[in-house]
């Protein structure tokens, strides 16, 4: 299986569970045939580790994006003025989302989603990518994506129905699949009735590895890769043609080559 043009679309390189080894991790990965690695952020520090990191690290591509269990308007403005300020160094915003499995309130879900729509705004505003977070609040995303007009939307590790689905689908939204898939049953009946040209991959490093117990990272993307394929009773190779085709067309990029400015 070539494996040498894969992306793996939502990665938390910059957490420090990776802080001791982070080269040797990035190593496996190139080893693996992974050519780049989006990285994603939880805060404002992330974002500034994940800026730096891509200098270090060419087939890192930095990601800015405020989690959304911080319900916190003015992280989030300060969030959305380094995204402007960093706009042609950034492959997209995120995570940003929804979290309902945390935020139980109707007060706080109202804040929750007040700041996921200023996200919203700015990737369309700045024509960036969204990289979605949805726990337990798929529907919920979904609606609200649609209702602000997101064109350029990832719906990272979904864990809703395909009824939730399918109105991003329709929408021409991306949903990617980690490693964990090969054990859970939501996300395999989730690529059983996905098409496969809706599908990137992740790992979610370090977490939602093929081992729960086990700290996930990017070389794990081909686990994804074999487990869409047995799924779908297909051979990797047109797995891999396809989610290189998807993320190119989200993401505007192949590894190896620059994030793509429109500065």
């Amino acid at each position: 299986m070539d494996t040498a043009r894969l992306t793996d679309t939502h990665a938390h390189i910059c957490d420090t569970a990776f802080d001791a080894d982070r080269k040797a991790v990035l190593r496996r990965a190139g080893a693996a045939g992974i050519g780049a690695v989006i990285a994603v952020g939880e805060d404002l520090a992330d974002a500034e580790k994940n800026v730096a990191l891509a200098r270090e690290h060419p087939m890192l591509k930095p990601a800015a994006g405020l989690y959304p269990t911080h319900l916190d308007r003015s992280a989030a403005a300060s969030l959305a003025d380094f995204i402007r300020s960093h706009r042609g160094a950034l492959a997209g915003i995120g995570e940003v989302g929804l979290d309902f499995w945390v935020i139980k309130t109707a007060e706080e879900r109202a804040i929750q989603k007040e700041i996921f729509a200023g996200f919203i705004d700015l990737a369309l505003e700045l024509d960036l990518p969204l990289n979605v977070h949805s726990r337990s609040a798929g529907r919920h995303a979904v609606d609200l994506l649609l209702a602000r007009g997101a064109r350029r939307v990832q719906l990272h590790a979904f864990d809703g129905k395909i009824t939730a689905a399918r109105p991003a689908l329709e929408a021409g939204y991306y949903f990617s699949i980690p490693p964990s898939v090969t054990r859970s049953r939501q996300k395999q009946k989730l690529v059983r009735h996905l098409p496969l040209e809706a599908l990137l991959v992740e790992t979610d490093s370090p977490v939602l590895g093929p081992d729960p117990h086990q700290r996930n990272e990017p070389a794990n993307l081909t686990v994804a890769i074999e487990a869409i394929a047995t799924i779908k009773d297909l051979a990797p190779e047109a797995v891999v043609e396809a989610v290189v085709a998807n993320t190119r067309a989200l993401y505007g990029f192949l590894p190896g080559m620059p994030v793509k400015s429109t500065e």
